[in-house]
Parts: C-alpha cells; structure tokens; sequence
C-alpha cells in the first residue's frame, strides 16, 4: 500500500465525505486519517490521509472524488516518511519547547519544528527591533524584508490576528512589536487550522521565553 494526502474542498453538509469516502472505496483505496483545515462559505478543506495499493490509481481516484457534486480536488501528494497527526505534532512540540533551557535554544527549536510540523520551505524568528532573525530553519527571505512585512500586516486587523494574508505564509507574534515566527510554504496554501496551531505553538514558546527570563533575572 502506497499513502497519499489528498487536500479536497467538500460542501459542508451532511453526506457530503461520506460519498467522498465511497468513490476512494471505489478504487481500493481506504481512507485512514482526515483533518478539516478550514470552514467557510458552505465548503470545508479537508486533507484526507488514503492508503492506495497501487501508485498508478492516483489519477482515477482524483477523477472518482471529483464526480461527487461540488467536490474539488486540491492537492495530491505522497505521505511524507510518516503520517502527522496535526494534534499530536502540536502536542509533541509544545512539549519540547517548554523543555528548553535557553532562550536561544527554545527559539531555534520553535523554528525548527514550526518548520517540520507544517511541511514548510523555511520557518524564522525575527526581533522586530533589530530586523534581525534570531532562528532559522531553511532558507527564509532577508530579515529586514520579513520586518516590513510584518509591519505592514499589524496595521490591518484583519492580518493581525493571523487568521488572513498570502496564501504561502504565515506569522504569529511571540511578543507583539518584538519578536515574531513566520513560516512560509510554496504550492500548498497554509489554511486557517494551520494558522491557529502556529499562534498557539507561539504562546507556548512566549510564555516559556517569559519563565526563562524571570528566571536569569533573579540569578
């Protein structure tokens, strides 16, 4: 068996992946894992994990899902070496964050991990004082680029919250006005559940970053 993530827009309504689920059936295939990425407008995003026994029915399975009614099949992308779990991933590196022993050290693991946990091209932590970043994962744009950005998205309500924004990046404060996490992915829109995983992953880092410098403080 060969596994693939397949990310499809469905109607929001009762039925509506349970006939999904029937077309995969239909090739063989066996629908193991499903994560709703986004709501919205009468659709949701869904990325449905499917096991195939063949490689070859990848184009007849995206042709069975896309004859259900209002079906649409976004991306079809091999298992990377394991299946994620969104919610154990997030758990996992909430964990080892809260680990760490240093603020170096927790911000250069926040990158990394923000970088694994969502299949992105690159991950950053910039002080938004110095434009600099203090952590990398990839190869992320030029600091001071990745600083006016994000000044120009906290003048917009909308873009502050992190929910909105390009489709290829995403950006969570750590310390609003001082340090922020942004992530970038090309090819495979970062959607609102990933979004709101990211601000998360940054409280836990800020509020661990706060009990570190508490902690020197007192030394």
């Amino acid at each position: 068996m060969t596994i693939y993530v397949v990310r499809v827009w469905v109607p929001d309504r009762p039925g509506a992946l349970g006939a999904v689920a029937s077309r995969i059936g239909a090739v063989r295939g066996d629908l193991v894992g499903i994560d709703i990425l986004e709501r919205g407008g009468g659709r949701a995003i869904d990325e449905l994990v499917v096991d195939l026994p063949a490689d070859d029915l990848v184009p007849l399975l995206v042709a069975e899902m896309g004859q259900v009614d209002g079906v649409d099949v976004e991306d079809v992308r091999p298992a990377p070496g394991f299946v994620h779990d969104p919610r154990l991933d997030a758990l996992e590196t909430a964990a080892v964050l809260v680990e760490q022993p240093s603020v170096e050290r927790l911000l250069a693991v926040l990158a990394e991990r923000a970088r694994a946990d969502f299949e992105a091209d690159w991950a950053v932590v910039v002080d938004l004082v110095s434009a600099r970043s203090v952590a990398s994962a990839g190869t992320a744009p030029a600091a001071r680029w990745l600083e006016a950005f994000l000044e120009g998205a906290g003048s917009s309500a909308a873009l502050s919250s992190g929910n909105g924004g390009p489709d290829d990046l995403a950006w969570a404060a750590l310390a609003p006005g001082e340090l922020s996490v942004v992530l970038g992915r090309v090819g495979r829109p970062l959607r609102a559940r990933e979004r709101r995983q990211l601000v998360a992953l940054a409280r836990v880092a800020e509020s661990r970053r706060g009990e570190l410098a508490s902690r020197m403080s007192s030394l």
